[in-house]
């Protein structure tokens, strides 16, 4: 399984494409529209858009990818309400509108995200937002706005939860040390200088 990172203007989130055998999916579309969909198409066939959560700077292009590539959209279940209404999505604070969706998968804790012949696990994350989720992978984790390099996710926003946060983290302490975290924003980095040291 592979990603590819792009940076986005807005609020400098990052979306993912992660893909394998000529399968792929785009995780959190926040922006870069033309230069995703042409990766994509060179990929192969988009199985789904996947956001990691429902903020506004994560959700912005879903509407875009999810016509172009004719694909479902996916969020966890916590945060499927988020899709549709501006004050929990952000998108009052942002001073943006976006279409109402709705998500044709919901996702819950345990899932199992195929991509070609192989899969990410969805690891419910809450804290930054009820829904928030990480992607798990072999050897790597798509984190959304959970961990960063250097920070956790903020808990301030609506839908916020401090303690829930602690506990996810405690989640995220039980992966290898080695492992490979890709966040929603900034750079990589992983599991052990982030949380075991």
């Amino acid at each position: 399984m592979k990603i590819k990172r792009f940076s986005t203007d807005l609020l400098d989130t990052n979306c993912y494409v992660v893909y394998h055998a000529n399968h792929a999916i785009i995780v959190d579309p926040a922006g870069a529209g033309q230069e995703v969909q042409q990766f994509a198409r060179g990929i192969g066939q988009v199985d789904a858009v996947v956001n990691t959560h429902g903020h506004a700077d994560h959700i912005w292009r879903n509407a875009f990818f999810v016509e172009q590539f004719s694909a479902p959209l996916w969020i966890h279940q916590a945060d499927a309400g988020y899709l549709s209404d501006a004050s929990l999505n952000l998108c009052d604070l942002l001073d943006i509108e976006l279409p109402k969706m709705e998500a044709q998968r919901l996702l819950k804790d345990g899932d199992r995200l195929q991509i070609g012949d192989a899969y990410l696990e969805v690891l419910h994350t809450p804290g930054h937002t009820p829904g928030s989720i990480c992607l798990i992978g072999d050897t790597f984790l798509l984190s959304g706005d959970t961990l960063f390099h250097q920070g956790v996710g903020r808990t301030d926003l609506p839908g916020g939860d401090s303690r829930q946060l602690s506990r996810s983290l405690g989640l995220l302490r039980k992966l290898a040390s080695d492992m490979t975290v890709y966040p929603g924003h900034g750079g990589m980095t992983s599991i052990g200088p982030e949380l075991h040291e």
